[in-house]
């Protein structure tokens, strides 16, 4: 398999389930402003989306869109328990997650990276994102992950997501249970081990 990925993009997601699931894997950067590959690809001719994750597995296919791919990950090694069995509850759970970061916190961040979007916009966005954190904080009071004791691609998704409030001026200071959970995750040696390798590009 190979990931192509930008360092601190949505594929970090992907990126620490790769290293989770202990998967075979190869990296290739994408520059988003030329769209051309670390290795020299055109990009646009790999993910016509011209965006990040795109994960090539067996038969040269190419699987886009972060909760398809982490999916697509935990299926491939099911012992690690990085995604529930399909058909079960808990499985429609972590695709609630899934679609629920996606949506509401991934997507309302696109203006904050913008700089001529204008402040007031910005403003509207980081009052939303406050707002959809604080469901995300009510929902882990009293838990490890998102869906319990175990750590899911859920968690990889919404730890990539927490990673991008600083530089976008988010503030998560009153939501201390964010803090110890982002502290928690960052503290696994898959994750560490995914940012180090980005961060060597």
């Amino acid at each position: 398999m190979k990931l192509y990925f930008s360092p601190g993009a949505c594929s970090l997601s992907p990126h620490i389930a790769l290293r989770e699931a202990g998967l075979e894997f190869e990296l290739d950067q994408v520059h988003l402003g030329t769209k051309k590959t670390r290795s020299g690809a055109d990009f646009t001719l790999i993910n016509p989306k011209g965006y990040v994750p795109a994960l090539e597995i067996e038969g040269g296919e190419v699987l886009t869109e972060g909760p398809v791919i982490v999916q697509y990950i935990a299926d491939r090694r099911p012992e690690s328990g990085l995604a529930p069995p399909a058909g079960t509850l808990d499985r429609y759970r972590l695709q609630e997650w899934l679609s629920f970061i996606s949506t509401e916190l991934h997507k309302q961040f696109s203006p904050l990276f913008k700089p001529r979007v204008p402040d007031e916009q910005k403003n509207a966005a980081r009052a939303l994102l406050g707002r959809r954190f604080a469901y995300v904080a009510q929902r882990l009071e009293g838990t490890t992950y998102l869906l319990g004791e175990r750590f899911t691609v859920a968690d990889a998704y919404l730890y990539t997501v927490t990673t991008w409030t600083r530089f976008a001026g988010v503030d998560l200071g009153g939501w201390p249970v964010l803090g110890r959970y982002r502290e928690r995750v960052g503290a696994r040696p898959a994750v560490q081990a995914a940012i180090e390798a980005e961060r060597r590009r």
